[in-house]
């Protein structure tokens, strides 16, 4: 029976070395020049620390992170910007995580948009995947053209095409 998994995961390395250049170009802005703090990756949870003397260079880190990811090729909705800045002592905080692997509202997002394009198919939740399942290799086909067309909130990749 065919099948393929739908997983978001982002590279590791490909996300340090976006970090990376965004420390390099964050040293280089005229704009941001005096700024005490900046950018730091966790590579263990996934999260990126900002730091800065106030909320509007705050911003300005995001938009330089997000820049750099976009343009080393993962996807914009990875990054988790929900969590407001917060004080620390005189400088500004903020933790930007990093999605990976999808969550169960996620799974319950694309298992609702399969099921309401009444694609013969069948999804399950597996953990931090989905799998997906039919008879013929176009309805997986169409299941993929669906989910691309859906707005799940995260970036999704197919693999294991079975």
């Amino acid at each position: 029976m065919p099948s393929f998994d739908i997983v978001s995961k982002v590279d590791p390395q490909t996300l340090e070395n976006a970090v990376n250049t965004a420390k390099k170009e964050l040293q280089t802005r005229y704009d941001l020049r005096d700024t005490k703090g900046g950018i730091e990756l966790d590579k263990k949870t996934n999260v990126i620390t900002l730091t800065s003397e106030n909320d509007m260079r705050i911003r300005a880190l995001e938009d330089i992170v997000l820049t750099r990811l976009v343009k080393q090729g993962i996807d914009g909705t990875a990054l988790d910007f929900t969590e407001e800045a917060h004080a620390s002592g005189t400088m500004m905080k903020k933790a930007v995580k990093v999605r990976a692997g999808i969550d169960k509202d996620a799974g319950r997002k694309i298992i609702k948009a399969i099921k309401d394009a009444k694609v013969k198919v069948e999804a399950q939740m597996q953990d931090d995947q989905v799998r997906v399942s039919a008879k013929k290799i176009d309805e997986l086909q169409a299941a993929i053209a669906v989910l691309r067309s859906a707005d799940i909130g995260q970036p999704l990749q197919f693999v294991n095409m079975k």
